[in-house]
């Protein structure tokens, strides 16, 4: 269920009966930790659907970071499902109901697009894609997100790279947009290495542009990009628990979704860690929902 109209006033079906090339969808809870509260991140899939608005009859227009309209000229092929059914503090069955989504939209061979929540959900995302290996992880986040636990539990917004990296199918990780400090120890930091993660910070994607993360990704690798909003700029996405500056610019982050279409493949996409409430004049919402657009875009580019 979702309480706005659907992002970019997309179906939530295709009505001729074809299969979509990509599926949205919003989950607003995953594994919250103990005596802390998510309900402000579940607010996140909404607040984008509705900045998308404005633009919802400009679909067929020129659009100026693709280089043509959204879907190239053809009919649509991405919907929006909604939400699927998320509980605060019900954990396990909040990854239980993502993974099963997640799989349900690889089932029909379309890529599915989750918009969170915090970055517990990114866990049972990855999961989903059990069987749909070997997928390389591009996480675009200003933290490494590489806590075993934090108060007891392994599945919060702390660990997904963590857990990922456990995921037989998961090939490979490259982590692009790291800055300043947050909770990883150096214990973590040589867990990563030690697993052969690479480390892109944001200082050297301003000085070597895109090409210093994309070319950790084999050329025609199946990627599933995670999307933490922290990795952007707080002076464009103000909207966000941890405001930290030196982030990555809005063309820096279409311009990674872009090349990372041209040398691989995105079979997968979440965009995590958006909080309304920190927002400023919903600039957030409407970066939030113009990098969407740019992911679906090159979505439907990809053969």
């Amino acid at each position: 269920m979702t309480t706005s109209p659907l992002f970019l006033g997309f179906p939530d079906r295709l009505a001729d009966g074809r299969m979509p090339r990509a599926v949205i969808f919003g989950a607003g809870h995953g594994s919250t930790y103990p005596f802390k509260d998510s309900s402000g991140y579940a607010l996140a899939a909404d607040a984008i659907r509705a900045a998308s608005q404005d633009d919802a009859a400009l679909v067929e227009h020129w659009d100026f970071d693709l280089g043509g309209p959204l879907f190239d000229g053809k009919p649509i092929s991405c919907i929006d499902a909604g939400d699927i059914p998320t509980i605060m503090h019900d954990n396990s069955g909040n990854r239980a109901r993502i993974e099963a989504k997640t799989r349900e939209v690889l089932a029909s061979s379309a890529v599915p697009i989750l918009l969170g929540g915090d970055c517990s959900v990114t866990i049972p995302f990855f999961a989903g894609f059990v069987g749909h290996g070997p997928v390389w992880v591009l996480q675009i986040d200003a933290h490494i997100d590489w806590r075993d636990e934090v108060l007891g539990e392994r599945y919060g917004y702390s660990s997904p790279m963590r857990r990922a990296s456990e995921m037989p199918h998961v090939a490979g990780i490259v982590q692009v947009g790291l800055r300043s400090v947050g909770s990883a120890r150096l214990t973590d930091i040589e867990a990563a290495r030690h697993y052969g993660s690479h480390f892109v910070t944001a200082r050297e994607v301003h000085t070597q542009g895109v090409e210093a993360a994309l070319r950790h990704i084999p050329a025609g690798a199946q990627v599933v990009v995670t999307l933490d909003c922290d990795s952007l700029d707080p002076g464009i996405m103000p909207g966000v628990a941890a405001r930290t500056p030196g982030g990555l610019t809005y063309t820096q982050a279409i311009d990674l979704i872009a090349g990372l279409g041209k040398r691989a493949r995105i079979a997968g996409f979440d965009l995590v860690e958006f909080y309304p409430h920190a927002d400023i004049d919903g600039l957030s919402a409407l970066t939030a929902a113009r990098l969407l657009v740019n992911v679906v875009g090159t979505v439907v580019r990809q053969v």
